[in-house]
């Protein structure tokens, strides 16, 4: 694979938090969910760079301009006992594709999920994204036919929890 000579994957600072928000609405408009998307900078700030990170990001730039991003937290296998690493969103601007950019940051995601003893390296895709699913295979990735994602949010998140009203005995 050939990537562009001046091309850079480096760890998102907070002054990024711009071009993050920005990354994630190219994204949702890319995926057909732009109305869906109410993150802040602000938001961004607190999560990604607050007391306590939620995930952690990496930044694509191709002679100083950013032109991609990976979103990416750590999750677990109880079958492995062993922590994973589960990219969230993934996204490289319509000008950068084709160049590697994609399949840079993936294997840079990859070398982290190496040099942190992670068990495995996991994402989502839609099934309609031909483009992504024809890289992914191209780097080895095998779908999980047999799972799908299940989701709560909004009024059904909130209608399960105050199924158990007690707050989790931390004893």
């Amino acid at each position: 694979m050939s990537y562009p000579a001046t091309l850079v994957i480096r760890f998102a600072r907070v002054a990024d938090v711009p071009a993050i928000l920005g990354f994630i609405q190219d994204l949702a408009e890319y995926e057909k969910l732009s109305g869906e998307v109410v993150a802040s900078e602000d938001a961004l700030r607190a999560t990604l760079f607050g007391a306590r990170p939620a995930a952690e990001v990496l930044i694509a730039e191709v002679g100083g301009t950013a032109v991609g991003f990976a979103l990416f937290f750590q999750s677990y296998s109880t079958f492995l006992a062993k922590p994973g690493l589960y990219l969230e969103d993934l996204f490289v601007r319509p000008i950068a594709r084709g160049q590697g950019v994609g399949s840079a940051l993936l294997a840079s995601l990859a070398r982290l999920a190496i040099e942190r003893d992670y068990g495995r390296f996991e994402w989502s895709v839609l099934d309609w994204n031909e483009p992504a699913i024809r890289l992914y295979r191209a780097i080895g990735a095998a779908a999980m036919d047999q799972w799908t994602v299940q989701r709560l949010t909004g009024a059904p998140l909130a209608a399960l929890a105050e199924k158990w009203p007690h707050a989790v005995d931390r004893g």
